[in-house]
C-alpha cells in the first residue's frame, strides 16, 4: 500500500532539537512574569522546608534517645518535625495557585497562536498536509506544553535543588558521605539525560509521528464516509486503519520498553545510593562519630532523595514526551507564511471590480514548466466573463491568483488599481465572493453558514439573503428552520440546497467581484433552474467570473475566454465564437453531441 500520509508530510519542516523546543516553551513563561515569579518563589520556600525534614527527623531521634527525662525536648523536636512538613505542604499548595493560571493561559495562547499560524499557511501547504494530523498536532501540543512545563519547573528544578542541597549539607558535616552522595546523584542525572535523549527519544518521536498519522488517516476516512459506504468498503478502511494502528502499537511498545530498561538501570543506582548512604553513616556510628539521630538523618535523606531521583527519572521522560508533543507547533512558529502580507499592508479598497493581469508569469512548484507566461488581461467593472477550456488549462488558477492564494513569479495583478500582493489578504478576499462547485459548509446552523460572509448580519438580513438565493422556502420547512444544523460539510442538505446556501452567503457578502466555479455542473435540471435564477440575480451589478464546462450556462456572458495551457486562444461572445469554427466551436459541438 502506498503511504500517502508520508508523501503528503514530506513538505513539513525539519525536526527541531530539544533546546529549540524548550526555548519555544520558555518564551510563554515570560509572558506573565508575576505569576511565574510567584510560583517559583513559593516553590523555593517549599524546597527550604523540604531540606529541613531530614534534620528535623534526626533531631527528633536524638531527643528520643535521651529517654523519658527529655520529654519536653522530645515534644519540641516533634513539633518542629510536624511543623516543617505542614509548612512545606501549605507553601507548595500556594505555589500551584500561581502556577495553574499561568499554565491555563499559556496553553490557551499556544493553541490559539498555533491555529492562527496554520490558518496563515498557503493553500498549497494545506493541500500537502492532512487536516486530521494537523488537528492532532495542535491539541497534543497544548497538553505537551503543560507536561513539559510542569516537569521542568515544578519537579525537575526543585528536585535538583533538594538533591544538591542535601549532598552539600552532608559534605559539610561528613565529607566522605557528601562526596559519595554527589557522585551517585551526578551519575543518576547524567545517565538519565544522556540515555533518555539518545536511547528513548528516537523511539518516542516515532510513536508521536505515528500518532499524528492515525489522526490524519481517521479524519480522511471519516470525512469520506459517504464514498466508503457507496463502495461497501467499510472492511477495507478498517483494515487500512488497522495497519496504521499496528505500526503505532509496535512503535509504542518499543518506546515504552526502552523506558522500562532505563527504569531498571536507575533503580540499581538508587539501590547503590541506599546501601552507600546508610552504610557510611552506620560505619561512622560504630566509630562513635555519628549518633542514632545522624543515622535517622541518613535514612530520611535517602527516602527524600530516592523520591526526588525517581521523580527526576519520571519527569525527564515526561519532559521529553512533552517536548516531542510541542515540537510540531514550535516548528509552525518558525515557519514563515508562504504568502505573507507586505509590511504595513493597507486594507484593500475596491468597489468597481476592475481586474488587470499585467504580464503575469506563474507556475506551480519549483523548477516546473510555468503555466502562465507573460499573461495579460483586463476585465472591466461589471463585466460577465466566462472561462472555458480543458481541465488543467488554467481556469481555476486564474481565480486562485486574483484571491492571492498563490503569488505570481512575474508581473502583477491589479484589482481597482491596487496590486493584490501589496494589500492585506483578508480584506482582498472579502471583496471576492466565491460560489464553488461543491460548497463546503460548516457543521453549524444554516443561519451561521449564511452569516459567515458577514458575522454581524441580523436575522432579517440573513433571511433576505436566503430569499434572494431561492433558499428561504426549503429552509422554513425544516423542523428548526434557520437553526437547523447542516452536518459536517453540509452533508444533511442536498447538493442544490448547499448551492443555494452558498449563494445566500455570497448575497450577504455583497462583494464587488463574484466567482462562480462550475456552480451548477452537478445539479439536476429542475434544481439547476432554481440555482441559475438565483445566480442571475446575484450577478447583477457585479464583475463576474464564471468557470463552466456546461456551455449552455454561459450563453449570456459578455465575453468568453477559451484557455489552453495557460493561454487565451479565443475570446468573444457565444454566437461569434461558434461561427468562427475554432476551439470554442469544437467544445460546443462536443457539448451539443452529449446533450
Amino acid at each position: 500500500m502506498t503511504d500517502h500520509y508520508e508523501e503528503a508530510e514530506e513538505a513539513r519542516d525539519s525536526r527541531l532539537g530539544n533546546l529549540a523546543v524548550m526555548g519555544f516553551v520558555v518564551r510563554f513563561w515570560g509572558r506573565r512574569p508575576w505569576l511565574l515569579s510567584g510560583a517559583i518563589g513559593l516553590s523555593l520556600v517549599a524546597i527550604g522546608f523540604d531540606l529541613a525534614m531530614p534534620w528535623a527527623a534526626g533531631a527528633l531521634v536524638d531527643a528520643l534517645s535521651a529517654g523519658p527525662v527529655n520529654a519536653a525536648g522530645a515534644w519540641r523536636a516533634w513539633s518542629v518535625f510536624v511543623g516543617v512538613y505542614l509548612a512545606y505542604s501549605v507553601v507548595r499548595n500556594f505555589a500551584f495557585r500561581f502556577w495553574n493560571p499561568l499554565a491555563a493561559r499559556n496553553m490557551r495562547d499556544l493553541t490559539n497562536e498555533g491555529f492562527a499560524r496554520v490558518q496563515a499557511f498557503s493553500a498549497e501547504w494545506h493541500a500537502n498536509t492532512f487536516g486530521g494530523a494537523t488537528v492532532r498536532r495542535l491539541t497534543r501540543a497544548m497538553h505537551g506544553y503543560d507536561t513539559a512545563s510542569d516537569s521542568a519547573v515544578l519537579w525537575l528544578g526543585p528536585a535538583m535543588l533538594v538533591l544538591i542541597g542535601l549532598s552539600v549539607s552532608m559534605m559539610l558535616r561528613w565529607p566522605q558521605v557528601g562526596i559519595f552522595s554527589l557522585c551517585v546523584v551526578a551519575l543518576y542525572i547524567t545517565s538519565q539525560v544522556v540515555l533518555t535523549s539518545l536511547y528513548a527519544r528516537p523511539a518516542n518521536r516515532q510513536m508521536v509521528a505515528l500518532d499524528s498519522r492515525i489522526g490524519g488517516a481517521l479524519a480522511d476516512s471519516i470525512s469520506s464516509n459517504p464514498t466508503v459506504k457507496s463502495f461497501g468498503a467499510e472492511d477495507r478502511e478498517a483494515a487500512r486503519i488497522g495497519q496504521i494502528t499496528q505500526a503505532w502499537a509496535g512503535a509504542a511498545l518499543r518506546a515504552w520498553n526502552r523506558y522500562i530498561d532505563l527504569m531498571l538501570w536507575h533503580n540499581l543506582i538508587l539501590a547503590a545510593l541506599q546501601a552507600g548512604l546508610t552504610g557510611l553513616l552506620i560505619r561512622l556510628w560504630v566509630k562513635g562519630q555519628a549518633s542514632a539521630g545522624d543515622v535517622a538523618f541518613a535514612i530520611t535523606s535517602f527516602m527524600l532523595m530516592s523520591g526526588y531521583l525517581r521523580n527526576i527519572g519520571e519527569n525527564l521522560r515526561n519532559l521529553q514526551k512533552g517536548l516531542n508533543d510541542v515540537e510540531d507547533v514550535a516548528g509552525f512558529a518558525r515557519t514563515p507564511p508562504q504568502t505573507p502580507d507586505a509590511p504595513n499592508a493597507p486594507a484593500f479598497r475596491g468597489e468597481l471590480g476592475t481586474i488587470v493581469f499585467d504580464r503575469v508569469g506563474f507556475g506551480y512548484g519549483r523548477g516546473g514548466e510555468p503555466l502562465y507566461s507573460d499573461f495579460s488581461l483586463v476585465i472591466a467593472p461589471g463585466e460577465r466573463v466566462a472561462l472555458v477550456g480543458a481541465t488543467g488549462a488554467g481556469k481555476s488558477t486564474f481565480v486562485k491568483l486574483i484571491q492571492r492564494l498563490y503569488d505570481v513569479q512575474a508581473g502583477r495583478i491589479l484589482i481597482d488599481g491596487q496590486d493584490v500582493a501589496k494589500v492585506a489578504q483578508g480584506s482582498l478576499r472579502r471583496a471576492i465572493a466565491v460560489v464553488p462547485q461543491d460548497p463546503a459548509l460548516f457543521h453549524r446552523t444554516i443561519a451561521e453558514n449564511i452569516a459567515y460572509a458577514r458575522p454581524g448580519a441580523t436575522a432579517d438580513e440573513i433571511a433576505l439573503a436566503a430569499k434572494r438565493a431561492r433558499a428561504d422556502d426549503f429552509i422554513r420547512v425544516l423542523p428548526r428552520g434557520y437553526d437547523t444544523l447542516v452536518g459536517e460539510r453540509g452533508v444533511k442538505l442536498s447538493g442544490g440546497e448547499r448551492q443555494r446556501v452558498a449563494i445566500a452567503r455570497a448575497f450577504l457578502a455583497d462583494a464587488p467581484i463574484l466567482v462562480l466555479d462550475e456552480a451548477t455542473s452537478s445539479l439536476d435540471v429542475e434544481t439547476e433552474r432554481h440555482v441559475q435564477a438565483a445566480m442571475e440575480a446575484l450577478m447583477a451589478g457585479r464583475t463576474t467570473i464564471v468557470i463552466a464546462h456546461r456551455l449552455s450556462t454561459i450563453r449570456g456572458a459578455d465575453r468568453i475566454l477559451v484557455f489552453e495551457a495557460g493561454r487565451i486562444v479565443e475570446e468573444g461572445r457565444h454566437a461569434d465564437l461558434v461561427s468562427r469554427g475554432g476551439a470554442y466551436a469544437r467544445l460546443h459541438a462536443v457539448a451539443e453531441g452529449m446533450a
